[in-house]
Formats: structure tokens, sequence, C-alpha cells
């Protein structure tokens, strides 16, 4: 009796943050298509927001929305919640400028190889095409949906349709919503009718293949909010096509919505219970892109397409913020990462890239 006595006055007694960190057992991660680390960690690039080739007329409004006169005014303008959120409370690795260097793994630097990196913590040489069948290496997400305390708690939004391929939905057993794929369920809300209903009379850019991001994020924030998921997984897809098109305005603008939505996720896991002090969020891309006139451009050949960067915040991760310093990471680490921010061991068939948590925390 003594000793029960003992232990109920012991947890009573320890700090609730202290023990949101020893357990962190929510995780959120989100990509965003192709945002380059030079926009990441210096904010709107002059020289393409004035190149007529790429500034879709509007220099004058480029400058005004995302021009200051030095580098942390220009990035916090472009993505406010990364630099005043995150970079005080977590940690930011790819800023290149400071020998702080992230890089994939894989020789493709596109995003179906980038992807299956990221999620396997293998650079598969046999994934090598957007086209690429089922996913025949089991992801992170898979071997977590394994476990007993994670099984049907994970799910991804995406905007790009390969997802299905990617995680392998079929196998996996994960849900994954892509592209124009709807809500279902047996009862649907009325909300969810109308989430069906924009989505599948939207304009559609890129035809089947990929929708608009607010749709994605608002089908996520829905499932977010009423599933309450372990593991969720959003991928934003618009930064990469309006970089592909040319588009520097579009494509700035995609990057600063982004950022908008990781703020709105985050304020909601941070003021709703069990999220709140018990969520880590990983923010990463697939994979960089050229420089200069090549910004436009990525895949193997394109200098500087592997070159990536990656954010994470979350209990128990230190506030070191823009990271500086001689350092190579590979994108092949995030997978075991991801599994370590659950207090997992992620293990497959194929190898697995150690993880960074030693380095987080």
């Amino acid at each position: 009796m003594k000793h029960f006595i003992f232990y109920v006055f012991l947890l009573l007694t320890i700090p609730q943050a202290l023990l949101a960190q020893q357990e962190a057992p929510y995780l959120i991660v989100v990509t965003t298509d192709g945002l380059r680390w030079q926009e990441v960690f210096g904010g709107m690039d002059a020289s393409l927001a004035l190149n007529k080739e790429f500034n879709q007329g509007d220099s004058a409004g480029l400058f005004k929305k995302y021009g200051q006169p030095d580098t942390s005014a220009r990035r916090k303008a472009l993505l406010p919640f990364i630099w005043n959120t995150v970079a005080k409370q977590g940690q930011l690795y790819g800023n290149r400028t400071h020998g702080n260097n992230v890089n994939t793994a894989n020789k493709y630097w596109f995003s179906y190889p980038g992807y299956n990196e990221i999620f396997t913590g293998c650079p598969d040489t046999l994934v090598n095409s957007n086209d690429y069948p089922p996913n025949p290496n089991v992801t992170v997400l898979e071997y977590l949906n394994q476990q007993p305390q994670f099984t049907g708690k994970i799910a991804a939004f995406t905007a790009w349709e390969a997802f299905n391929r990617i995680l392998n939905e079929k196998r996996s057993g994960i849900p994954v919503t892509a592209a124009f794929d709807t809500i279902t369920g047996k009862q649907l809300r009325p909300e969810q009718h109308l989430l069906n209903q924009l989505l599948l009379q939207s304009y559609k850019p890129w035809d089947e293949a990929e929708c608009l991001d607010v749709f994605t994020h608002a089908a996520a924030m829905d499932y977010l909010k009423s599933a309450r998921p372990k593991v969720l997984y959003i991928s934003y897809g618009e930064t990469d096509e309006w970089a592909h098109a040319g588009q520097y305005r579009d494509y700035l603008n995609a990057a600063h919505q982004v950022d908008a939505w990781l703020q709105e996720i985050w304020t909601f896991v941070q003021t709703t219970p069990p999220y709140k002090n018990n969520t880590n969020l990983l923010i990463t891309v697939d994979h960089g892109r050229g420089r200069g006139r090549a910004w436009t451009s990525h895949g193997e050949g394109v200098t500087g397409a592997d070159e990536i960067w990656f954010a994470v915040i979350g209990p128990g991760i230190k506030a070191k913020g823009d990271v500086m310093g001689s350092l190579q990471l590979y994108q092949q680490q995030l997978a075991q990462t991801m599994a370590g921010l659950l207090g997992v061991t992620y293990k497959a068939a194929h190898p697995v890239a150690e993880g960074l948590l030693p380095l987080l925390k």
C-alpha cells in the first residue's frame, strides 16, 4: 500500500509537460512539393521577381508583398509561421549559406523517388518514374499501421494522385485521399458533402492528376478535427506546379498559403487535447530545384535539384532555430526519424537509414 501511495504521489507531482514530452504519441508530416531551400531561408529571390519571363507582369506586387531590405525580414514576409514559430520553438535544416546541407540520397531528384525515400528511408534505384506502379517497399506509415497502437489511426491527404501508389493504399490499409478522391463514409456530414461537391466541380489546371491544394487542406483538416488520427500526412503540390509553369508570383503565393495552413494546423493541435503539447510536426520537400533561370526545373542533371530542407517542432525538440554550421544530412534519414518521434523503431526488408532523433533532442 505504501508503494502504491508513493507512485500515485510521484505521478501527481511530475509536471504534465514532462509527461507529454516523454510520450509524444502524435505526428503530423507535411510536404510542399519542390519548394526550394533558397526561398525558405532567403525569402523572395529579387532576380526572379524582376524577371519579366517569370514575374507574371507583377514585379511591383511581389516587392510590395514579399520584398524586404534584409534576409531575415524577407523570409518572415514569405513564411511567417516558419520563421516566427518553428524557428523560435523548433529546428530548421538545409540552410546551405551556413554550410548546413540536406540532400536527397536518390539520384533522380524528382517526386516519386523522393517521396519513396522520405517514407522508406531507402533510395531505391528501381523507383525511377513518377508512373511507377504501387510501391513494393513498406513505408514507415505502413509499418506503423501494423503496430497495435497505431492501427487504423493513420491517414494521408494528398493533392497528387500518385500517392495512392507511393503509399500503396491497397496493401498498406492506410486511407489515402489523393487528388480528386472524395471523402467517403456511411454518414457524411453536410460540410463533407459540400467539400466533395466543390472538389469535383473545381477548376482542374492539371486535369485529373492533381487538385488545387485548398481541397486537400480542407479535407485533411476536417479529418484531423473529426477522426483525431495519431499520424497524419498532408502533401501540397502547387509550389511545384507553378514553378514548372515559370510563374514565380503563383509559386511564392502558394508557399505563403502553405505556411498559413501550417499555422492553422499547429494552432489546432496546440489548443486541442489530446494533441496539445503532445504532437510533433515535421515539414519537408521531395526534391529541390535548379538555380537561376533553371529554377523551374528539377531532375537528374539539374544542378541543385538534390538540395532540400526540413523543419521540425514539437515536445522534446530543442529550440535550435535555423541550425548553422557544417553538417550533411540526407532525406533517407527522415523515415526512421518519424518512427523515433513516436517511440518506435521502423523495421523493413530493405535497408533503413539511421534517424536523426539524437540530433533533435
